[in-house]
């Protein structure tokens, strides 16, 4: 029996959140976190006193770490320390920084994390359990309930009724609306359990179908990226995307994992899978082109020579080459788009040889190499393929910009002749096509010395870039513009130029938007330079 009255208050602890005493007795519940740095050298001073712990700080700090700032944990550790005085925290932090032992020196007789674990978890139902397990699986660090339904090959339905029976019982953090994660102790624990053997191929074939939804709902109508292997394992349910927004999103929670199901596939020597992942994630390379993309797809051009997979080589190496010009290594990108170009041919693929091409001209114009580039355009050039959006005929490729002591040698190519023939584009839906189809005229003029009719073109563009709230595309020609006003041949250009181009980076680059001015791909064929259309 317990104590009333106002002057008593009862404290009820247990790993699981015991909503029932709040729906009958009114409990107020408080969570429990894990310790931070200063309370756990707290409580590892209090068993090995404070000179020992104070002559290691450092040490102390990446003992509490490698715990996770967990109680128990951090309690054993001291124990292991008070039973070897002669024993530094420095030694003992070394031992722990094993993650192969860590959940081992973590138990001491009959106590530790994973004897606590264990009870947790046999107090479980076996569904609940299995998807535990699976989860140890996981790649990533986040987990929805797509994914933990992938993991456990059941449906999001029952992963989410699963989820909340884990997160009860604490060995699951809901870190985000719908998304959970692991105590790292806990995910150690995971991992050490029996899975099925299909667990890891289930959640990478999860990511490639969800990533292919959210491709489709990014850029709608660009063609498939790739056949599925052979033994692909389709998931149960695939996210739906209700628009560009939402997949945007899903893009941007998710890179971490993606990054990380690469390298767990790589490791796996799962090669089919890994160089697919990373074609996925194209859409992630177009709108953050710098940010260091080259290792992730050096990774895929392995895997997929390591496949034998001609196709997926060929798109690998575009996509790396086009990321490598972008980063101004563009000798390095001429070697990889050379030998994308040939794998394309050899492998019949029409639509990446096209992109490569494409690619490969502009990278020797970067260059000077203009001569080149123009011929084998032209003497590879192949029949285009039936357009599936008839509507949409705005070419993708402009011309690319040529190095300052070659602009007046130029004669008018067919370059400039198509964006002239692109532009009446009636829907509104056309509309920022039609604003990079200006900016592109433009910058060809003045390539070709046309230096009036070029202005007039990349004024009207920034004009209706701006009027259409396209930020990106304002800039774009705004900075054409300046650059052709920064040349005293170039007399009068538009007013209050300077300021325009000024207010509207400023204004875009503050949005953090994915949606730079930067080669568009049609799903991993290669950069179709066109427009990442923006969301609404």
């Amino acid at each position: 029996m317990l104590v009333g009255g106002d002057c008593c208050v009862t404290v009820v602890t247990s790993r699981h959140h015991l909503a029932g005493l709040i729906v009958t007795d009114s409990a107020r519940p408080v969570a429990v976190d894990v310790l931070g740095p200063q309370d756990a050298t707290t409580l590892l001073t209090q068993v090995l006193g404070a000179d020992r712990v104070h002559a290691e700080p450092v040490a102390t700090l990446h003992l509490a770490e490698l715990c996770g700032g967990l109680p128990l944990a951090l309690r054993v550790v001291a124990a292991r320390l008070a039973g070897r005085p002669d024993w530094s925290l420095t030694a003992m932090a070394d031992e722990l920084a094993d993650a192969t032992r860590r959940l081992g020196l973590l138990d001491l007789e009959d106590t530790g994390v994973r004897a606590a674990l264990h009870l947790t978890l046999r107090q479980l139902p076996e569904p609940v359990a299995r998807l535990f397990a699976a989860l140890g699986r996981h790649p990533g660090s986040h987990a929805d309930r797509y994914t933990a339904a992938a993991l456990a090959g059941t449906n999001p339905a029952s992963a989410d009724t699963a989820l909340e029976h884990l997160t009860a019982a604490h060995l699951l953090n809901e870190a985000a609306p719908g998304r959970w994660t692991m105590h790292d102790l806990v995910r150690l624990y995971a991992r050490s359990l029996n899975a099925h053997p299909d667990t890891l191929k289930r959640v990478l074939d999860h990511y490639t179908a969800t990533a292919t939804a959210a491709i489709a709902a990014a850029e709608p109508g660009s063609e498939d990226c790739f056949p599925l292997p052979a033994d692909f394992l389709p998931p149960a349910t695939v996210r739906e995307f209700a628009d560009r927004t939402a997949a945007v999103a899903w893009f941007t929670a998710e890179r971490d994992n993606l990054t990380q199901a690469v390298a767990i596939a790589n490791t796996a020597r799962l090669h089919e899978r890994t160089w697919r992942i990373v074609m996925t994630m194209w859409p992630l390379i177009v709108w953050r082109v710098r940010d260091g993309w080259a290792p992730l797809l050096r990774t895929a051009l392995v895997a997929a020579r390591a496949a034998a997979d001609e196709h997926g080589e060929a798109r690998v190496l575009n996509m790396l080459g086009w990321v490598l010009t972008e980063e101004d290594r563009t000798p390095e990108a001429l070697v990889h788009l050379e030998a994308a170009s040939a794998l394309a041919a050899r492998a019949s693929d029409a639509f990446a040889e096209a992109n490569v091409l494409i690619v490969l001209a502009q990278a020797r114009a970067t260059v000077g190499q203009l001569d080149p580039g123009r011929e084998e355009l032209r003497t590879r050039r192949r029949p285009r393929p039936p357009d599936r959006r008839p509507q949409d005929r705005t070419p993708r490729h402009p011309a690319p910009r040529p190095p300052p002591g070659r602009r007046r040698q130029l004669a008018p190519s067919p370059h400039h002749r198509q964006p002239r023939s692109g532009l009446p584009l009636p829907t509104r839906h056309h509309r920022h096509p039609h604003i990079l189809l200006l900016t592109i005229k433009g910058e060809a003029l003045l390539g070709l010395g046309q230096r009036t009719e070029g202005i007039t073109q990349l004024d009207l563009a920034a004009r209706e870039a701006e009027a259409a709230g396209y930020d990106d595309g304002a800039v774009r020609a705004l900075a054409a513009l300046l650059r052709a006003a920064l040349d005293t041949a170039v007399q009068p250009y538009p007013r209050g130029l300077l300021e325009r181009n000024a207010e509207l980076r400023h204004a875009s680059w503050n949005q953090r938007s994915p949606r730079p001015i930067t080669p568009r791909y049609s799903r991993c064929t290669g950069p179709r330079h066109g427009l990442a259309q923006p969301a609404n």
